[in-house]
């Protein structure tokens, strides 16, 4: 809950600072702001006025709208609140949805039509069956989190493609 520009520059910031390049297809950097409840810092959760003015800059800086990343009952709730502008609504409806719903598949949740990710599992919680359908594991790793693309394989690649943004080398 500190300055949102301040915020996105120093994202950015640590983003161009640690790119190396495309490594594998497809390339560039998704970014996205964490939309959860910080209660790591007094004060600390972002307002939804202070996500609208983060995601602006992103794309004021890069020229993508970043995702947004949140549970859908976290989202549902601030940006129903009363005092939410519309016009802030409508600049976070310009970024691309993750949705975490470990319970069920997510719906649609204003100002989204639709998720673009779903993360339905995470720390091994998933009440989703059938498990083979909504696996816990990769590899050995048991307690992974997992998501989900809306679309194909080949979709994925032009959806990344259009959305990722390319760090100055």
């Amino acid at each position: 809950a500190t300055d949102p520009i301040r915020q996105a520059e120093h994202f950015l910031g640590a983003v161009q600072g640690n790119w190396r390049g495309p490594a594998l297809q497809p390339s560039g950097v998704l970014l996205v702001l964490d939309f959860e409840k910080n209660g790591h810092y007094p004060g600390g959760t972002m307002r939804v006025d202070q996500a609208a003015r983060f995601v602006e800059r992103i794309k004021q800086r890069t020229g993508k709208y970043p995702g947004v990343y949140g549970s859908e009952n976290r989202l549902r709730a601030v940006l129903n609140a009363p005092g939410v502008s519309r016009a802030d609504k409508a600049v976070l409806g310009n970024c691309w949805l993750w949705i975490a719903n470990y319970h069920y598949q997510p719906t649609a949740s204003s100002p989204w039509s639709n998720w673009r990710l779903w993360q339905y599992t995470g720390d091994g919680k998933c009440d989703l069956r059938p498990r083979s359908s909504y696996p816990v594991r990769v590899a050995n790793i048991a307690r992974a989190e997992r998501n989900i693309f809306r679309g194909s394989n080949e979709s994925l690649v032009a959806w990344w493609q259009d959305h990722a943004w390319q760090p100055a080398e």
